[in-house]
């Protein structure tokens, strides 16, 4: 089936990204069993372009750009068939692991602030979402976003601005907690 040693240099190269690749998938899709999929299905196609894939200068972005496309095969292929199951609310697309051990109320107001986060950003539309979740979550350099999403960096730079516009007055309205201005 396949090579050891040409799996071995395939796992090689793209070890050090899968991490990453993961992350940016289950934030894109909101669902822990979907990202695996894409991830897993990027993997396999790309296991096919290996030779191309190292001698890339940067196989990171070309990584994230591949991926990117292969949700939007996803998302399509989704609407096509609506019978596959998925995260309808995306409740799970902002769930962070980095507390080793919150308590009740933690978690409870945790969950409470991931689920209203996430309802915000799904009200934005799907390039402003892809892009706060590269630029702002992922700390991507807009210089990397426009390779992936092949969008021009000027482009990028107006579009998070009015994102963020966006995503400033939708907060402003939504009910967060601690959601008061120290002047009021």
């Amino acid at each position: 089936m396949f090579r050891p040693s040409r799996q071995k240099r395939f796992e090689k190269q793209v070890r050090p990204h899968l991490q990453r690749l993961y992350q940016y998938a289950y934030r894109l899709t909101g669902n822990a069993d979907d990202a695996e999929d894409i991830v897993q299905t990027l993997l396999m196609r790309t296991y096919d372009k290996q030779i191309e894939l190292e001698h890339l200068e940067n196989p990171k972005t070309w990584l994230l750009k591949s991926l990117y496309h292969q949700f939007i095969d996803f998302t399509r292929q989704q609407k096509r068939n609506p019978s596959v199951p998925g995260n309808e609310d995306g409740s799970e697309m902002l769930q962070h692991t980095n507390d080793p051990a919150p308590g009740p109320a933690q978690h409870l107001v945790h969950t409470q602030l991931s689920l209203q986060l996430t309802n915000v950003l799904n009200q934005l539309n799907e390039e402003h979402r892809q892009l706060i979740l590269l630029h702002d979550l992922e700390g991507y350099t807009l210089v990397e976003i426009s390779e992936i999403m092949e969008t021009p960096v000027g482009t990028l730079k107006s579009r998070l601005h009015r994102c963020r516009k966006t995503l400033r007055e939708l907060i402003r309205r939504e009910p967060f907690p601690q959601n008061k201005r120290v002047n009021e």
